[in-house]
């Protein structure tokens, strides 16, 4: 057992630098605390997508000298620089307002064409924003939304995967409903464990996105807010939720998102974390 154990990959991602601007020595930072893979997280301030040919070739020759795999990108959040501070608009693609839907749409598509340059797997992206309620008008706008972005991603060899955040749209139950009913076989599910924790049990979340699950986001928290806290800061049971995820059909890998903190050496603490997942995924059998 303990071999096929091990195999789960090792990854983070850039959020937890999110508020700079990425470049080569912070990814060598992540490489050097263990990540085998890497997720960018699609924010203007952090990575620009959408203007500077020049940085993202920067980041395009570091995957390629390295050779580590960046394995997915995050959707934007927002459309501007300053998270939103400027006043634009959160990028929505459950909008029932088709102009502020075809920009949210955009604005991906700019992070998508990405893999132009440095290749990658999976497009992480949200269904509404935070605690947005559900309705039909929603679903099918965002029905109308992964129909487009999946079109436009497919040729660039990128596949969506939805994540279960903290809203009634994207609620386990719900994404699956969302997938079956539009037929979108190639779309996936990136577990993200901290928002299972939140919204309700992490066991329960995973056996009904199992199957569909290809990635994931990891961290902690204390069922009070989405906190990003590193594994074991918070209540999750790491070592059942570790053995579920080793037992999915699609092995994910273990993708840490974390939020900063000043007080913790991070690259040292994805050492220890990592050695705490291998430990007790090969202990499983013991």
């Amino acid at each position: 057992m303990a071999e096929h154990h091990s195999i789960m990959l090792k990854a983070i991602s850039t959020y937890i630098y999110v508020k700079e601007r990425l470049h080569p020595g912070l990814l060598d930072k992540l490489v050097s605390g263990g990540a085998q893979a890497i997720e960018i997280f699609g924010a203007r301030q952090h990575l620009d997508y959408a203007n500077r040919k020049q940085h993202v070739r920067e980041i395009a020759d570091w995957f390629r000298s390295s050779g580590v795999p960046l394995h997915s990108v995050h959707a934007p959040l927002y459309s501007d620089y300053e998270w939103g501070r400027t006043g634009a608009a959160p990028v929505n693609i459950a909008s029932t307002d088709r102009a502020a839907r075809i920009e949210a749409m955009d604005e991906i598509k700019r992070a998508i064409e990405l893999a132009e340059q440095i290749p990658f797997r999976f497009l992480i992206q949200h269904i509404g924003l935070p605690n947005e309620s559900h309705s039909e008008h929603k679903i099918e706008a965002a029905m109308t939304s992964v129909e487009h972005l999946r079109a436009f991603a497919k040729p660039l060899g990128v596949r969506v995967l939805l994540e279960n955040i903290p809203n009634d749209l994207s609620t386990p139950e719900h994404l699956v409903e969302f997938i079956r009913a539009a037929h979108f076989d190639d779309v996936g599910i990136c577990f993200d464990t901290g928002h299972a924790n939140v919204t309700g049990d992490v066991a329960s979340a995973f056996e009904t996105l199992k199957p569909h699950v290809h990635s994931t986001h990891i961290h902690d928290n204390a069922r009070d807010r989405d906190s990003h806290l590193w594994p074991g800061d918070g209540t999750i049971d790491w070592k059942q939720t570790l053995e579920l995820l080793n037992d999915a059909p699609h092995k994910p890998p273990l993708l840490l998102e974390i939020e900063d903190n000043e007080k913790i050496n991070s690259v040292e603490k994805m050492g220890e974390t990592f050695k705490k997942f291998e430990d007790q995924l090969v202990g499983t059998s013991r």
